[in-house]
């Protein structure tokens, strides 16, 4: 089985490495990357959708139809955003495309990076949790055949990809030994990239037995 999928995201640090994952697996015939700049990446299968404006899809409709599955790992931190701020990147970008995507095929698999600690409920105290939560929602019940929300958790970065977010950069950089460590001790805490990019695509193939997935579900779903 050969599939088709589209990636958003793909310069940032978990996007990136699923990018490459698609790239390189036998399983992926094609990669559409959507984003505002270049991944600046060369592959025969790999097509690039350079577009501006993450609130409407509908100008780049006739461009999105045929893929097996969609990998949205576009995201921001909510330091310094107020809460309608962080709503627009985090949950209207994300809605604009799947509600779009659902309606050329809701056949298709959804999967939503999102972020251990999210609030379910939408009515927790952290605004960043709130928001991730309602965004979770809303994608399950949206129509799509299969929809899963990633909530990794510390993310391992590999193949020398690096965050865009100066802050989580730096933090790999003093503090990685600790992740490593909390991995060596508990291995089924902590994922990295090449796992949560086997993961998606194995999602498609696949599917899974449950719809949220932490860090134990991706490595288990990654095969490794």
């Amino acid at each position: 089985m050969e599939i088709k999928v589209i990636v958003t995201g793909a310069t940032g640090m978990v996007g990136k490495g699923v990018l490459l994952e698609c790239l390189e697996h036998p399983a992926v015939a094609e990669v559409l990357s959507i984003g505002r700049n270049s991944v600046g990446v060369q592959h025969p299968k790999l097509k690039e959708l350079i577009h501006q404006d993450f609130s409407d899809f509908s100008t780049v409709g006739d461009q999105l139809s045929g893929y097996d599955g969609c990998f949205f790992c576009m995201g921001i931190s909510s330091a310094g955003l107020n809460g309608e701020q962080y709503k627009h990147v985090t949950y209207d970008s994300t809605l604009a495309l799947a509600s779009i995507l659902v309606e050329l095929d809701p056949a298709m698999t959804f999967n939503y990076v999102s972020g251990e600690g999210t609030d379910s409920s939408e009515k927790g105290r952290m605004m960043w949790a709130r928001v991730k939560g309602k965004t979770e929602n809303d994608l399950l019940a949206l129509g799509f055949k299969q929809a899963f929300m990633f909530r990794p958790g510390a993310i391992i970065p590999l193949r020398g990809i690096k965050s865009r977010t100066k802050l989580y950069q730096f933090l790999y950089d003093y503090f990685m030994w600790m992740i490593k460590g909390i991995k060596a001790i508990s291995p089924d805490s902590v994922v990295d990239t090449t796992q949560v990019g086997l993961a998606m695509i194995n999602s498609v193939l696949k599917g899974y037995d449950k719809k949220i997935l932490k860090p134990k579900d991706i490595i288990v779903l990654a095969g490794k």
